[in-house]
């Protein structure tokens, strides 16, 4: 009588293993990818929030106000991946900034081959630069 052996060869164990390390090395790339841009979103709404509130308070004042006069005591996103910034406030213009912390991946964030840091936001909204942020946008 002959006994049948249940189970995995090594080879197979092996090829299985492979395969699941490629799969992982194609995957892992584009889910960081969508991760930034995630985080990327914050900061574009914090900007957006940002906007707002220059807005009521140049209504109400003879200049835009600086971070601390319409953000408070708040200098980076929720998440904390992105440091904000007010500079250039003036009577007619402002600028905000949204760059990038040094010590966490956003600063890798990219869209279309450019990289989306720092995010920029004017009184006449987004400043997409050159070469154009305007995927970091969300616009083609």
């Amino acid at each position: 009588m002959k006994k049948q052996r249940l189970g995995f060869t090594l080879i197979e164990l092996m090829i299985v293993v492979a395969i699941v390390g490629i799969l992982a090395a194609i995957a892992y790339p584009s889910y960081q990818d969508s991760v930034r841009k995630g985080q990327r979103a914050e900061a574009i709404t914090a900007l957006h929030a940002i906007s707002l509130a220059q807005e009521k308070w140049r209504a109400n004042n003879a200049t835009y106000g600086t971070l601390a006069n319409v953000w408070g005591d708040v200098i980076t996103t929720e998440g904390g991946y992105y440091t904000l910034a007010i500079s250039g406030n003036t009577g007619t213009a402002y600028t905000a900034t949204a760059t990038a912390v040094a010590e966490k991946s956003q600063v890798n964030d990219k869209a279309g081959g450019v990289s989306c840091t720092p995010l920029t936001l004017n009184q006449n909204g987004p400043v997409y630069g050159t070469p154009s942020k305007a995927p970091c946008w969300g616009r083609n």
